[in-house]
């Protein structure tokens, strides 16, 4: 009996041995019937049960067999489980792991910038920081011109920041010598994101670890503001932010904007100043900070100097 406990099949067999051997067939044919009920009524093995990844196989199959839903169906939400070491596949709850962590690059900098579009006028300000005194400081920028009436403020890592600033002037360039005229903000932010969607469809590429704001005149819509994201979006703004702290600046943005109904020149310029300061909740200095204007009186994309940064700090200032 212990022995047909331990492997009935076993001990089925032996029985069926004797059983031609012996002449007490009655009693043989009976514990044969009791082996044979302790084999259907003894639950499955698992044949992987050599090791703990091929019982947790074994185990995955067992409850797909029960409950008809495979586990990775009900993985938990928050769970990577490994799909974030392939670009190019989505995890159950439909997400792209590699993509997102290129959005927190973007934030791993603690720089922010902010953009507003006035009324006949578009500005960008972003940080300057310095990490190292020995640098020279005015080597150091987030701002970049990318034509004669396009710029950009691009956080991120720096090196594929200049790597992206560079694929934007040459698209420009490439525009304006097929259509023989600038390349508008609009057309050069959709082909922006078009390649950077591109760079999550490939497994041997990598998401740009950048957002970019751009600004610029158009002939025939007049100021423009757009931004554009590591997964590929690019999209038209009235104010924006991009960066370590770009939700709180969209929530001031968007109070503010309420509040300021003529956004002329210098009520824009102030505006992205003032919301960049109150985000980071500190007095910013003429050096701590790059402004980038583009103006219906001045369509060139141009950096405000010191003195001027300091004169809308002063009238800020003493505003409030």
């Amino acid at each position: 009996c212990l022995t047909a406990t331990i492997d009935p099949l076993s001990y089925s067999f032996y029985l069926y041995l004797s059983y031609l051997n012996s002449p007490d067939m009655p009693v043989v044919s009976l514990l044969f019937a009791v082996s044979f009920v302790l084999i259907k009524r003894r639950p499955p093995r698992s044949p992987l049960s050599s090791s703990s990844a091929a019982s947790d196989v074994y185990k995955r199959q067992v409850s797909t067999q029960s409950t008809g839903t495979p586990t990775s169906d009900i993985m938990p939400a928050g769970s990577s489980a490994g799909y974030d070491r392939h670009i190019t596949i989505f995890s159950p709850d439909g997400r792209l792991y590699q993509v997102e962590y290129a959005m927190k690059a973007v934030k791993h900098t603690q720089l922010t910038a902010v953009a507003v579009r006035g009324d006949d006028s578009v500005v960008v300000v972003c940080q300057k920081k310095v990490p190292d005194k020995m640098l020279d400081p005015t080597h150091i920028t987030s701002l970049w011109r990318l034509s004669d009436n396009v710029g950009c403020a691009i956080i991120g890592h720096v090196a594929d920041s200049r790597f992206q600033a560079q694929r934007m002037r040459q698209e420009a360039a490439d525009f304006e010598y097929k259509y023989s005229y600038p390349c508008p903000v609009d057309a050069l932010a959709r082909r922006m994101g078009d390649v950077a969607q591109i760079y999550t469809q490939h497994a041997y590429m990598r998401p740009i670890g950048t957002a970019s704001l751009m600004i610029g005149i158009d002939e025939e819509f007049g100021p423009q503001l757009w931004g554009s994201d590591p997964a590929g979006i690019s999209l038209g703004y009235r104010a924006t932010s991009v960066g370590a702290k770009e939700t709180e600046a969209k929530t001031i943005l968007e109070k503010r904007l309420k509040e300021t109904p003529e956004l002329t020149y210098d009520n824009t310029v102030q505006l992205a100043i003032s919301t960049l300061q109150t985000t980071l909740g500190m007095d910013l200095k003429p050096t701590g900070i790059e402004v980038g204007v583009v103006s219906a009186s001045n369509t060139k994309f141009h950096t405000l100097s010191e003195e001027e940064i300091d004169a809308h700090l002063v009238a800020i200032a003493e505003r409030d």
